[in-house]
């Protein structure tokens, strides 16, 4: 088959992009008119008056009343049972950490304390530090002579 002779009518030129699309030249069909210019209609004016009256068909609907059950006192101690243990928790908890903070406090008191006896007694090498208690006087004399 010859693929050079076509029953087609010639096609329109084709022109590709830089990427590759093709592009098609067809002629555009000349304008009878001017062309349109698109305008949205105006919306039309919302009638402003009194607030429409409720009717039952806007009111909700009223809930029925439960049948009085059981009392559920089993559930009721069960959670009263869990509050009191979170609560127990809880108060551990605190106590706990209030000691430790006591504790971490107590020993850095007893550690300024210390601190500051070795430094009033002289308690430190080569310091010199602070006076003795006790104040000691040698009078020697040689009478045996």
């Amino acid at each position: 088959m010859d693929r050079t002779a076509s029953t087609q009518p010639i096609a329109t030129p084709v022109h590709h992009g830089p990427d590759g699309t093709p592009y098609y030249l067809t002629p555009a069909p000349p304008l009878t008119a001017p062309p349109a210019v698109y305008h949205p209609a105006a919306p039309a004016p919302m009638p402003y008056g009194p607030a429409l009256a409720p009717t039952s068909a806007y009111l909700p609907a009223t809930p029925a009343e439960p049948a009085p059950a059981r009392d559920p006192w089993p559930a009721r101690l069960l959670a009263g049972g869990v509050a009191l243990g979170a609560g127990g928790l809880g108060v551990g908890y605190a106590v706990q950490a209030i000691a430790a903070a006591a504790g971490s406090i107590g020993g850095l008191a007893a550690l300024g304390v210390g601190a500051y006896a070795l430094a009033k007694t002289g308690g430190g090498a080569g310091r010199g530090g602070g006076q003795g208690a006790v104040n000691v006087h040698v009078n020697v004399t040689n009478r045996n002579r």
